[in-house]
């Protein structure tokens, strides 16, 4: 095996188990996945890579989190989301995957800044909303097609819903599971997964395992203000890399 196999594996592995944790409940770890694979290979070609390790790690986290969801909020966001995938599918070849990362880390900057300035004043919990789910939804799914980056997006809706620790990490997790399985039939047809690339899960799906593992219970042990603390900040972090990301690819063009 030569040094470029090992760098690839090394960033593989690490990027394994930051999905799997993430799917685990643990907050924000996940989107550092594909950039810390894509040091080895392209994004493209990290993001196809990843997927299944996502399908899988994700029915892991269905079994843990079997008891701690909403189920309301996961009818609400798949049902939005998948017409957020079938526009990413349709759009594929047009897509500006700089453009969407910019929009994407802008929205999670609001709600950030949002946040802060909401400190100083109790806010009560927001109500179920079918319009707003929808608008929110369908961006997610949209966004989680082209750049698994679904998050911001979802958070700007489910946040705000105040739900309990587990709960939120419960409904993600199954909310998400759905859509990266409806997401593996277009990404099979666009070319992103092939044998070689399933071939190479099979080999890191225990690690995904692991990293799932861990999440969980790092999640069951952090006291909900810090969750919630945690979830805002990877979000801020996460937007801010997305709109440094979207910028440079628009410079370079």
């Amino acid at each position: 095996m030569n040094t470029i196999d090992l760098w690839f594996w090394a960033c593989a592995i690490v990027a394994t188990l930051l999905v799997g944790a993430s799917k685990g409940g643990l907050p924000g770890v996940g989107v550092l996945g594909v950039p810390v694979l894509a040091q080895a290979v392209s994004p493209v070609v990290a993001a196809g890579l990843l997927l299944p390790l996502l399908v899988v790690s994700d029915w892991y986290g269905l079994w843990m989190y079997r008891k701690n969801f909403d189920l309301r909020v996961i009818k609400l966001m798949v049902a939005t989301g998948i017409i957020g995938l079938l526009i990413g599918w349709a759009t594929a070849h047009i897509t500006n995957d700089a453009i969407v990362k910019l929009i994407v880390g802008l929205i999670g900057l609001f709600y950030c800044v949002d946040a802060i300035l909401k400190l100083k004043r109790e806010v009560k919990p927001t109500t179920e909303n079918i319009p707003r789910a929808t608008f929110w939804g369908s961006i997610a799914g949209f966004t989680s097609f082209v750049a698994h980056a679904g998050g911001p997006p979802y958070q700007m809706y489910v946040l705000p819903l105040k739900l309990d620790k587990m709960t939120y990490a419960g409904t993600t997790t199954i909310v998400f599971a759905i859509i990266n399985v409806l997401k593996l039939p277009p990404y099979w047809m666009l070319g992103q997964i092939n044998l070689t690339s399933l071939e190479i899960c099979a080999w890191l799906t225990p690690v995904a395992l692991i990293g799932a593992f861990l999440g969980f219970h790092l999640t069951r042990l952090l006291p909900e203000k810090l969750f919630f603390r945690l979830v805002e900040i990877a979000l801020f972090l996460l937007s801010i890399k997305l709109i440094w990301d979207g910028v440079a690819a628009l410079t370079k063009a």
